[in-house]
């Protein structure tokens, strides 16, 4: 693929709210997902990646903990996933990712998010197939023929491994997430990850120019207001 480190941590950027919004959205998302697979974690392999993601992003054991016993109870709100996409300001394209038990008003405040700042909310695909839906590993290194054997070596169904300022970022279909963290972790026990996520990535970018950035930040800004709204993702490059 070819893309800086740089670039793609840009390309790959979410909202980012106080802790209360923070703990609110790994909250209702481990819920969600406790509820759905299960709330133990070593049965559950998607509710044990988030917990491990909560923790690394500093949300307090009591609010995981809180979340999984509310969905083992069976008792508590009836949230559904629910996805928009359309253009945003400087026509980049944006993906928003929503927990709702409410999808008429989820919809309007994220229609409002769009229409306010002058940017143009889609029909379902309008630009998710710009998208790939990857596995994303960053770590601290240079060899990436080394990370490159040592995940053939385990049949690991590898999209890239690029080499950057001292950094390694590996790309997998997010349904390897697991593989390649049980291969890399087993081979370098020692290992820190950066990053560890499932996210989408954008296959085109779009430079904001300097006249579209208070309108784009404006819009980010809206949607991370949005109770429902769990993540964005856009191709949009940002000024430095």
């Amino acid at each position: 693929m070819g893309r800086a480190f740089e670039v793609r941590k840009n390309a790959m950027a979410k909202t980012a709210g106080a802790k209360t919004k923070v703990y609110s959205k790994y909250g209702k998302e481990i819920y969600v997902c406790a509820k759905n697979g299960g709330p133990d974690p070593d049965t559950n392999l998607s509710l044990k990646r988030l917990m491990e993601k909560a923790k690394k992003d500093q949300v307090p054991s009591h609010v995981i903990d809180k979340a999984i016993d509310k969905a083992a109870g069976g008792a508590g709100e009836d949230f559904v996933p629910a996805r928009y996409e359309g253009f945003g300001p400087g026509n980049c394209m944006v993906i928003v990712d929503c927990l709702t038990d409410n999808n008429n008003r989820t919809i309007t405040d994220v229609r409002n998010c769009f229409t306010k700042t002058g940017a143009k909310i889609g029909a379902q695909g309008a630009v998710s197939h710009m998208f790939e839906h990857q596995a994303i590993f960053i770590f601290a290194g240079d060899d990436e023929d080394e990370i490159l054997e040592i995940l053939m070596e385990a049949d690991v169904d590898v999209t890239d491994v690029e080499s950057e300022d001292g950094k390694i970022s590996v790309y997998a279909p997010h349904t390897e997430f697991y593989k390649v963290k049980t291969a890399l972790t087993d081979a370098k026990p020692d290992l820190e990850f950066e990053a560890e996520e499932i996210s989408f990535i954008p296959q085109t970018e779009v430079e904001i120019s300097e006249d579209d950035m208070p309108m784009f930040e404006k819009f980010m800004e809206m949607l991370n207001d949005c109770d429902d709204v769990q993540d964005v993702y856009h191709n949009a490059i940002t000024p430095n």
